[in-house]
């Protein structure tokens, strides 16, 4: 299945460029700290956070909330967050206690810069920083019952049955085999959650409590979030590290149970477009205003960075 994103591609990448630079103004302003403890602290906050990465679980938050008729003013602070708590994953990811990694973004990583105590504190400064942005950057007409509730997702996102949990499966993964629905349940976890948490929060400024739409929506993101870590996998095998900005072959130099090492990379890559065709198919509910959204999930299974 297709969602013609051709047709569109100019307008559709503009888009996705105008999602990027908002996003970065707004991550700034947050990072603008009055009392950061340090100015190291600081420097290396916004050394993990500016002017690198896709931003795709805000655009998403973005795309959502827009296809729902918010304005983007009351999108920045549930944006700003999960690109917050994403950061804060991949700063403490990187360290030598997890993966161990050298680069990210096409540059040194966190506690390569600096060192591994400042990258531990980074990470629990972006956390402690996502709520608070969540919980008093105002949200341009969205009540006090919808900042309460996005708070919630985000926190289950990132808790044991989100992303923490999927992360600790992971590293208890290592040098074991595990079955491909096994695999699936530890990416729809460690990926999976925060990336349909950004179209929870999309969903939720747009004004959707309940029903139909709000129900496709999870289900896009959820389908998504694990197609985009199956393409993650796919890429740590055959990807370029000078587009990925990382080094490949992490995982198996890990000896961690991934998609391709499990159910091979002919079987990854077929499981990744079933996932995006029944993304695609989950927005029928909204109709032409899910059409952007159909073309973010393009992206993510045909992309190589």
């Amino acid at each position: 299945m297709s969602s013609g994103a051709e047709g569109g591609a100019a307008p559709f990448a503009a888009r996705i460029e105008r999602c990027q630079a908002r996003i970065e103004r707004v991550l700034d302003e947050a990072l603008t700290l009055p009392d950061p403890g340090t100015a190291r602290l600081r420097e290396a906050m916004r050394y993990s956070v500016l002017g690198a990465g896709k931003r795709l679980r805000p655009t998403l938050v973005y795309l959502t909330g827009e296809s729902l008729g918010a304005p983007p003013e009351r999108l920045d602070a549930p944006a700003a967050a999960v690109e917050l708590i994403h950061v804060y994953s991949l700063v403490h990811d990187d360290l030598p206690a997890m993966d161990d990694d050298d680069l990210r973004r096409g540059r040194p990583t966190c506690h390569r810069a600096f060192d591994e105590g400042i990258a531990v504190l980074v990470g629990d400064a972006l956390q402690a920083l996502a709520f608070a942005v969540l919980a008093h950057a105002p949200l341009a007409g969205g009540s006090a019952a919808t900042r309460l509730d996005m708070i919630r997702v985000l926190a289950r996102a990132t808790g044991t049955g989100g992303m923490a949990g999927g992360q600790a499966i992971d590293l208890a993964a290592a040098g074991h085999t595990l079955a491909v629905a096994d695999i699936e349940d530890m990416h729809r976890r460690k990926t999976g959650a925060l990336i349909e948490c950004s179209v929870r929060l999309g969903a939720l400024a747009g004004g959707l409590e309940g029903g139909a739409e709000l129900a496709a929506l999870a289900r896009f993101g959820a389908e998504i979030g694990l197609a985009f870590q199956i393409q993650d996998d796919i890429l740590d095998v055959e990807g370029d590290p000078a587009l990925l900005g990382k080094t490949t072959g992490a995982d198996a130099a890990h000896a961690k149970p991934t998609y391709p090492s499990t159910a091979g990379l002919v079987g990854a890559r077929r499981r990744a477009r079933e996932l995006r065709d029944a993304a695609i198919e989950a927005l029928a509910p909204l109709g032409t205003r899910g059409a952007d959204l159909a073309r973010l999930a393009d992206y993510i299974v045909n992309r190589t960075s």
